[in-house]
């Protein structure tokens, strides 16, 4: 089994998008802050507080972007309920992802 900083963060990152066991990362994440058994003891200078800084970064990160993409969804929903939309209009939002290449 081949392990990676990058195959951690896609596991934690999926584990905390399912609502079925997202306030139990979220609840485990604070506990291992607090915690004074880390992968590496906080009592270690600056080493100790590597993981800790980290797992809050990655944590923060996540759950804000959880809590946008709600905000989003339920600012969508409201605006396509709005009145102002005239009947007859066939104009729909969409969103297109692009990939940017560099031309040299």
């Amino acid at each position: 089994m081949k392990f990676s900083i990058q195959s951690l963060y896609t596991w934690y990152r999926s584990v905390l998008r399912n609502p079925k066991y997202r306030w139990w990362v979220i609840l485990g994440t604070l506990v291992y802050l607090v915690s004074p058994f880390d992968i590496l003891p906080d009592f270690i200078p600056v080493a100790g507080q590597i993981d800790d800084v980290f797992l809050l970064t990655l944590l923060v990160s996540e759950v804000s972007g959880l809590v946008i993409e709600g905000w989003k969804a339920r600012k969508g929903d409201v605006s396509a309920e709005a009145p102002n939309n005239q009947e007859g209009s066939t104009s729909t939002a969409s969103t297109i992802d692009v990939d940017a290449v560099s031309v040299k």
